[in-house]
Formats: C-alpha cells, structure tokens, sequence
C-alpha cells in the first residue's frame, strides 16, 4: 500500500509510516491536475495547509481511505466530498498546544518588557533605558478569554508568576475554572478589571469582534492584549485605535484578519508587538503532528481506529438505515438546546424512546454534543473531539433508553442543565422527515428550516402580528410558524421559519413588542 505526502512532513513522522511497511512518495508542490493524475494509486494522503484536497482530486481517489491532516484546519479539504465517498479525514488537534500557551507567555512578558523595541533601539546603536521601563507580571490580573486546552495552558503558566486569574467561557463551569486557577467572569468585567486580556477561543459568530470598541473604553490605561488564537476575535481597526490614543498600553499579536497582514494599522504603531502567526512554529510542534498524524494512518490502515476523525464515523449498515436520520435530528435539537439556552451548563441529558432505544446510538449522541457545542466553539467541533471538549470544560453527559413510545415510533430528546435551569428538545423521523415535538414539554409541532426565531412571550392578544409585522418590514419573509398551548398569561414560544438570517437588531426589536420576553435566531 503506497502513501502520498504532497507537504513537508517531519522525518520523525516518515519514519513511523515507513517502518510500518508502506510505501511512502514524498511529492511537494503538486498542482490540482498533477495530484489528480497520480492519486488513484495510493491509500493515504499526508498533507499540511499547502496542499489543496478539492472534490475533483477526491474523485480521483478511488483507493484513498484516509486524508492526514499535520496540523489543526481542515479548510484545505472538501471535507463534504471525502465523507461521501467513504474518506476518512484526520487531524492533529493536540500536538500544538503547548506551542501556542508557551508562544502567548513569551509574547505577554516581550510586551510587558519593551523587548522587540529595546533590542531594536540597541541595534541601532542607542542607549535608552529609561524609554523601555516595563511592568512586573507578579500580582497583576490576566483575564482569559476561552478556557480550552491552551487557555488552561496559559493559566497554568501564569500561576508561576504569581498572577490572578479570571476568565470566560459560556461553556466552562464554576467547578472546572476553579480547578485549574480561574474565577469566572463576564467579557465586560474582565475588560474592566484585567491588566492583561489574552483570547483563545474559536473565531465563530458569537466571538468575532468579542473585544470591539465598548471593551477597549472600559480598560485600564496600563491593559494589554495579547492573541494568539484567530483573527478577527478582536477588532483590529478598535485595538489599533486603542493604543494609538493611549486607550490601552499595548498590544500583542500573532494572528490577523488577513495573512499577510501588510495593509493591518496593527503594523504601524511599535507599542503593537507582531509575529508572522507563530503559535504552532516550534521544532516540538512541528515534529508532535507529525508524529501523531502517521500513527492516525497506521492505524486505520491497520484496521484500527480513527482517534482523531473530523467527519463522520462510520455506521453498521444493518442500523444505517433507522440511525441516519437521526443523526441530523439530534444535531439540530443540539444547536436548538444550546442557543435557546444560552449561558454555562453542566449536563447535557441524552434520551432516546421506541425503536430508536434498541439500536447503537453511540454516534446519534455524538452528534447531538457536535451540535450543542458548535453553538458556543463553532465549526471545529465535530464527531470526534466533542466529548473531549465537553469533558474539558466540566460537563457531565448521561443517556437514557426506553423501549416504549406512545405517540412515536422512535423520540430523541436532549436536556442542558444549569444553575439558570434547564432546556429541553424533543423531536423524532416521520418519514425521513425531522420534526420537533416538544420545546421543555410544550407540545409544539415543527419542520426545522436553515434559519428559525424562537421568541418567548406571554400567550396574550395582539404579539404575534406585531412580530410578523417587525419580519415583514425587515424584508424577511415567514415560511412557516407554530406556537405553544398554554393557559392565557402563562408564557409559551412562538417558532417562525424564516427565510433568512436575522441581524441582531430585528431581534431586539422583536422584544419592544408587548409580551416578547426573548427572540434568538438558530442558524441549522
């Protein structure tokens, strides 16, 4: 069997594929047409960013069955295609953890420090000390913005300098922060109250621009930040503005909306440290996903496992045909749970009635935690890494099964409890068809469509021709609507497909109306 490497793989990660006895061709820098013409020969394909896995080349594969990811982004991949066609795509979401904590200390002291701008005054033969005194991390507030696996690295590490610790995490709760250091806090306290502010989190809808200008307004003049996560998590033109008016002290960043970021203002001001996006560039990094992507394709090679699979796992065809569907349902009744609910959880309750009770729903619950999670940590969630990624960040995960359904062949439901409360989702397959039944034991009949408002109101006169009159001057058109049964005065909800995405502010115009208590948007 021949494996393909088509970027620079490090030898550590060759030797374990050849010793393994395959054969290995390392071929970099092929075009489209050329990876078209010779994929049809081998069984796995090694890649890093530079190689481009379009549907066309997954086409060609007819052999193919893993793709290896040496690194975390898959955005390389038709990910939709390989899926269809049987591929397994794998990468290495671990091995570069401890470069990206270790990079944000080594950027948050060379700020604290004036280092880039002492050693670049030296160069030019000047000697200024007293230009570049800096500030001590002992006793100062880091604020941490995402508390995964590489902001509870940070913290650990910031420990060490005797510093305190809050953060947010809407998906972390009070018990986990605690474990390792970290009181909870809101975005806006941890702009109020931190000297530094460093973000690791996903860049999805909910954190892009979650440091904007109202943030920058109630810091500290001494804050820095630092980021070392995504682009766009904090608004470039906002901080560049910050610290040129003196708005905040400073600055530290390794990623950019754009790459390269020749036209960013972040390159203009020298009290804004810049690296090339050098969170992962270790020798150590470089050599762990390396390491750790060769063994994922021995492995599935081998028979064995995919440990570190971003799309689908496989499915028994003798259960295939009754499980599918409710794969997408539960997925779905996971990102209705999880945006309804909207703030920290610390369990998430899995049940499944009838037929759908004796069946393997190991994979249905995956994809119900994808969907849960996808609301708050975005698209890298998937099949694989959502349990791991709700047991980081403390959430317990119990499954129910009953048999007996009386109204339904088969009802899946899932359940998010907090300290706020709980929501619940119940739905099922008719005829290939999903549908939600229940919204925390409202009876409520539902065809899912790709954008939906779930709005809470007092079941009272005169609120849902406001509502659909506020959609209607927006220029959204209404597809569809159910509404809950309860007594007159008892609050109920209102779901309205719709056939567009709503902004923000329709939403909160939606509240105006007389007896709205909440309008959120689920995007399916």
């Amino acid at each position: 069997m021949k494996i393909l490497v088509s970027d620079k793989l490090s030898s550590e990660g060759l030797e374990i594929l050849e010793k393994s006895g395959f054969t290995v061709d390392v071929k970099t820098g092929l075009s489209e047409d050329e990876l078209v013409d010779i994929i049809g020969d081998y069984v796995a394909l090694v890649i890093r960013s530079g190689t481009q896995v379009t549907k066309r080349v997954i086409d060609a594969a007819d052999k193919l069955k893993i793709i290896g990811r040496a690194g975390v982004g898959v955005d390389n991949v038709d990910i939709e295609a390989a899926t269809k066609k049987g591929i397994i795509v794998s990468n290495t979401p671990q091995g570069n953890t401890l470069s990206a904590a270790e990079h944000t200390c080594a950027m948050m002291l060379a700020m604290a420090r004036n280092i880039p701008q002492a050693c670049e005054s030296l160069r030019e033969l000047k000697w200024e000390r007293s230009k570049f005194t800096g500030v001590e991390l002992n006793g100062k507030t880091l604020g941490i913005i995402g508390l995964g696996r590489i902001g509870a690295e940070v913290g650990k590490r910031a420990q060490s300098f005797n510093m305190k610790l809050i953060g947010f995490d809407p998906f972390v709760t009070e018990e986990r922060a605690k474990s390792i250091g970290v009181e909870l806090k809101t975005v806006e306290e941890i702009a109020r109250e931190a000297d530094f502010i460093t973000v690791h989190t996903p860049l999805t809808k909910d954190t892009e621009n979650i440091i904007d200008e109202p943030e920058f307004a109630i810091m500290k003049k001494t804050a820095r930040i630092i980021n070392c996560a995504r682009g766009g998590i904090i608004n470039e033109n906002a901080l560049a503005k910050a610290v040129s008016t003196g708005q905040i002290a400073g600055a530290a960043i390794d990623v950019f909306c754009d790459e390269p970021p020749f036209d960013s203002p972040l390159l203009k001001d020298e009290r804004i440290i810049v690296t090339p996006h050098l969170g992962a560039s270790t020798v150590e990094a470089q050599v762990n996903v390396a390491i750790d992507i060769a063994n994922e394709i021995v492995s599935v090679l081998n028979g064995g496992d995919a440990k570190s699979a971003v799309n689908m796992p496989s499915i028994r065809p003798e259960t295939a045909e009754i499980i599918t569907p409710y794969l997408k349902l539960a997925e779905i009744t996971g990102k209705i749970a999880g945006t309804l609910f909207g703030s920290s959880y610390n369990k998430i309750e899995i049940s499944y009635r009838g037929e759908i009770a004796t069946k393997d729903t190991r994979t249905v619950t995956l994809a119900a935690l994808k969907g849960v999670l996808q609301t708050a940590l975005g698209p890298r969630v998937n099949y694989v890494n959502a349990p791991g990624l709700a047991k980081d960040r403390g959430v317990l995960i119990s499954e129910k099964k009953t048999e007996t359904s009386e109204e339904y062949t088969s009802v899946f439901s899932i359940k998010l409890v907090g300290k706020s409360g709980s929501k619940e989702i119940r739905g099922t397959v008719i005829e290939d068809e999903i549908k939600i039944i229940e919204v925390d034991g409202e009876n409520i009949d539902v065809y899912p469509s790709e954008n939906m408002v779930f709005a809470y109101h007092i079941n009272q006169p005169n609120v849902i021709g406001p509502v659909c009159l506020i959609l209607g001057k927006n220029g959204i058109n209404i597809s569809g609507m159910q509404v809950g049964r309860v007594p007159v005065g008892k609050e109920t909800i209102m779901a309205i497909s719709i056939d567009s995405e709503v902004s923000e502010s329709v939403l909160k115009e939606l509240t105006v109306v007389d007896g709205v208590t909440s309008a959120k948007l689920v995007h399916l």
